[in-house]
């Protein structure tokens, strides 16, 4: 049997067997099932190595603390929940302070004030310390005392 390639323009012929396609034998089907398997293995334990590794990486943030922040580097509130100590500090030198107020639940969904604290006029921040347990739901919300914009978190709880 004669075959043409085709190079650009040009047209060759050569001598060939007739190419005959027959079905693999036990052998290769065994062989080709033994690679898939092992692509398979290969790719399983790669993809289990990567959420592995990935794992203690999400385990060491720490979720529980919270901080908002005043527009303008005005003030924050933060929330450490080792130790539940609230600090509200006046972060600018503007003759203004900030308050921070810490709201429960009511057990009608209603805010009750928990604690108001000032800071102003000193260097630092004020703490205030305050058991936040599981069985209420918390907010803190922060005002700059020259008007404007104030900010609030998210509900949480321990």
């Amino acid at each position: 049997m004669f075959l043409a390639f085709r190079d650009h323009d040009r047209v060759e012929f050569c001598a060939s067997h007739a190419f005959e396609h027959s079905p693999p034998n036990k052998e290769e089907e065994s062989m080709a099932r033994s690679r898939s398997i092992h692509f398979a293995v290969v790719a399983g334990a790669a993809a289990a190595l990567i959420a592995t590794a990935a794992a203690p990486a999400q385990a060491d943030v720490r979720e529980s603390n919270k901080t908002i922040y005043l527009p303008n580097g005005r003030g924050k509130m933060v929330f450490i929940d080792d130790g539940d100590v609230f600090k509200i500090c006046d972060t600018k030198a503007d003759g203004h302070g900030v308050t921070g107020y810490l709201y429960k639940q009511g057990a009608t969904g209603d805010p009750i004030i928990a604690f108001k604290e000032s800071d102003g006029g000193d260097a630092g921040c004020d703490k205030r310390p305050y058991d936040v347990g599981q069985l209420a739901n918390f907010q803190m919300h922060l005002f700059w005392n020259g008007g404007g914009r104030s900010v609030l978190s998210e509900w949480f709880n321990e």
